[in-house]
């Protein structure tokens, strides 16, 4: 795609509307250019005491008659070329918002929010003035100029309008030369905006811990850094256009002089008439806009061509996950996962985070994964998902390698509950229901209850109206992980992962929801991440990891027989438990 293919795409879906509105400025342009003529007639016959009664109300009522079409002609092609600007700015900000969905986890890990939200604000923004304000401006400077010069030569004076065009030649010129620079300077500046962006996110994002270390001054701190440094490049921009158009406006008023006091000479003389003079004037006056304007086009163009060249980095990215030219035809899976000496790297230069792995899970099973942090749990559960595709081996569901499964399919089969429980700000009953737009209130209602939170959400003052804060802030820890697994069980699907999704709750909490879990999810296949022994008791296979390979495989009773690593867990968290109970009976000393 060419730097500006995506705007062009929808630029040519709107020709016919930019067509019209054209059209109709070149109509009020014309009419314009009627006025100094009629007014000069006006003070001609005046003047030369030509003019009847009669004529001079014609005269008049033309001159009305041509404001009235001039004030209904702006009315239009601001209708048509600003709603059309408006109309391409959401229709792109659609399609970059499409783009970003189907973009792949790499992406979003190399890129962060704070820029990715400057393309939807500032750069959309940035990118509707060039096509709307910006083309308007440098469509009628253009027309302006060739018909006012044309009246100008035709019905005042040739020299007189030759003085006209020194300015105009230096103001095109420099427009030129100041645009590239514009340009580079606006690319920076968006750049500094998407920075301090991020960092104002992440600090929000952050605001708890922030606090719960006092760290607020450092904070401060670097986001003064950061924001001096938006700042200098802002200042940047605004220094040019400080710079360029008190310069502008300083030619302008260079040719005014010159050719009012030449102008002034002719009529003097004899050589044009005192109408004819006022009515140069006039024209001269309608000038000096097209000459501003075209100053603030180059100065919009330049912005929106950096804008779009920033949006389509975007739009031009290849998601690095997706659907193989020879996928299967398959809408419904069974859920039996066979992995097949699967490695994976985060990069090429990374160790790997999981190493020839091989396990194999029937339809109906649970499995349950446990080892320490950065053993690769979640990575097992990301190259599932098909968020990563396997370095090395293969991951087979009912005996289809993953990657020849579509993507929608197969994300529509497997249910998942993350470490990071997400929620949306929205009610408690929409974020439900996020898996299944479809299901009935009951659904709902009875999903919650399987995952023991229905208690606390009557217990609100809107029930399951109740609308969360951003990420499910306003609910505790637990509140948000039992509403995410209701979610999850809400989508009914072939295969449940669940990533450590019960380490907020406590332990009577979570043996009801292994419960219910065992009871609703007969003959699917479950996938359990989680590091206290009791979440897993009851699962058919345990797999431990231990920095990425398989350090032990088999069923509960099995491991214990082995008295090895998974043994050595058990007996571990049964001290801790003992100690902790302790603790409750004595008391702690200090």
């Amino acid at each position: 795609m060419k730097k500006q293919g995506i705007l062009f795409k929808y630029i040519w879906k709107y020709k016919f509307r930019y067509l019209i509105g054209l059209l109709i400025l070149l109509m009020v342009d014309y009419l314009n250019l009627s006025v100094p003529q009629i007014t000069g007639d006006i003070i001609d016959g005046l003047t030369l005491m030509s003019l009847t009664a009669e004529g001079l109300i014609q005269l008049v009522g033309t001159l009305l008659g041509v404001v009235c079409l001039i004030a209904l002609g702006r009315m239009c092609w601001r209708y048509f070329i600003f709603g059309t600007s408006r109309n391409i700015e959401r229709l792109i900000r659609n399609e970059l918002f499409e783009k970003l969905e189907g973009l792949s986890q790499n992406y979003f890990n190399q890129h962060k929010t704070g820029d990715l939200m400057a393309h939807f604000t500032n750069d959309l923004e940035a990118l509707r003035v060039a096509i709307g304000p910006a083309i308007i401006s440098s469509f009628d400077a253009v027309v302006m100029t060739v018909l006012a010069l044309y009246k100008m030569m035709t019905l005042v004076d040739v020299r007189l309008t030759l003085l006209t065009l020194v300015p105009m030649s230096v103001i095109a010129v420099g427009g030129y030369y100041f645009g590239e620079i514009f340009e580079k300077r606006f690319a920076k500046k968006q750049a500094a905006f998407a920075k301090m962006s991020d960092h104002v996110n992440e600090s929000i994002s952050a605001e708890r811990v922030i606090k719960a270390f006092v760290q607020e001054r450092k904070q401060d701190e670097a986001f003064a850094e950061i924001n001096k440094n938006n700042l200098k490049h802002n200042m940047g921009v605004v220094q040019l256009m400080a710079a360029v158009f008190p310069l502008l406006e300083f030619v302008i008023g260079a040719s005014y002089v010159i050719t009012i006091i030449y102008g002034g000479y002719l009529a003097i003389i004899g050589q044009i008439t005192l109408g004819k003079f006022i009515a140069f004037n006039q024209y001269l006056g309608m000038l000096v806009w097209p000459m501003i304007a075209l100053g603030d086009a180059i100065t919009s163009f330049s912005q929106g061509r950096a804008a779009i060249g920033r949006i389509n980095h975007v739009l031009n990215e290849i998601p690095d996950i997706v659907d193989d030219e020879e996928h299967f035809d398959v809408q419904k899976l069974n859920g039996s996962i066979e992995i097949q000496n699967l490695s994976f790297q985060y990069g090429p230069h990374l160790p790997y985070a999981l190493k020839n792995i091989n396990v194999k899970v029937q339809s109906g099973e649970t499995l349950a994964v446990l080892g320490r942090t950065g053993d690769g749990k979640t990575t097992l559960v990301n190259l599932l998902l098909r968020l990563y595709d396997a370095t090395e081996g293969s991951i087979l569901i009912d005996g289809m390698d993953i990657r020849k499964i579509p993507l929608k399919v197969l994300r529509e089969n497997i249910a998942y509950v993350p470490q990071d429980s997400m929620l949306f700000s929205d009610t408690i009953e929409r974020n439900i229901s996020f898996g299944r737009r479809s299901a009935s209130k009951e659904e709902i209602i009875q999903a919650a209850k399987d995952a023991c939170v229905h208690d606390n959400i009557i217990s609100f003052p809107e029930g399951y109206k109740t609308v969360v804060g951003e990420r499910g802030v306003t609910l505790s820890g637990g509140q948000k992980q039992r509403c995410a697994i209701a979610r999850a069980l809400l989508k009914e699907s072939a295969v449940l992962i669940l990533d450590d999704s019960l380490s907020a709750v406590d332990t009577d909490t979570e043996d009801q929801i292994l419960a219910n879990l065992k009871c609703r999810r007969e003959n699917k296949t479950t996938i359990m991440i989680a590091h206290r022994v009791s979440t897993v008791r009851n699962a058919d296979y345990l797999l431990i990891l231990d920095e990425g390979e398989i350090k032990e495989f088999g069923t509960y009773d099995e491991l214990m027989a082995l008295r090895g690593v998974f043994y050595e867990m058990v007996e571990k968290q049964r001290l801790e438990e003992m100690l902790q109970s302790e603790e409750v009976d004595h008391g702690t000393d200090c």
